[in-house]
């Protein structure tokens, strides 16, 4: 019996952090602390250290317990696409590229994130090379990534 509870918490354990390794969390926390929430809502905001709840193996912030709440209550509704990585780079290359977390899209109710420094917008590439075209592409190349 002991024996048994020791490998399923040492499986438990490697199923969190492989999930983990498909987030976009530095240091842990997923998306510089911003609310995933907010972006179906007013759009995005800080989350704050007073509402944080650990999914996946990655400490999540939200501006208020509402929000947390609704989190909790469906995840998957609120989850950005491909982790939280940029899209466009996901559907180009398959590549995990970090992300601006204020350059984003919610499209088909589901919320997509950009790279965005420098001259370099992908949002702006993502819109000019039909998004419709793109994330059958983004899916398929997502899948690949996340069975590595």
């Amino acid at each position: 019996m002991k024996a048994t509870l020791v490998l399923f918490l040492t499986l438990l354990t490697s199923l969190a952090i492989a999930q983990k390794s498909h987030l976009n969390a530095k240091k842990n926390l997923f998306l510089e602390g911003y609310d995933i929430v907010s972006y179906f809502e007013d759009g995005p905001v800080k989350g704050s250290e007073d509402f944080e709840y650990g999914y996946q193996g990655a400490t999540f912030r939200f501006k208020s317990k509402k929000n947390l709440e609704s989190f909790m209550t469906d995840p998957q509704k609120y989850l950005p696409a491909y982790g939280g990585y940029c899209a466009y780079a996901i559907a180009v290359s398959g590549k995990k590229v970090k992300v601006d977390p204020e350059t984003f899209e919610i499209r088909q109710g589901r919320l997509f994130l950009f790279y965005n420094f420098g001259k370099n917008n992908t949002l702006e590439s993502w819109s000019k090379e039909n998004p419709e075209v793109l994330i059958p592409k983004a899916d398929k190349n997502w899948s690949k990534v996340i069975a590595k």
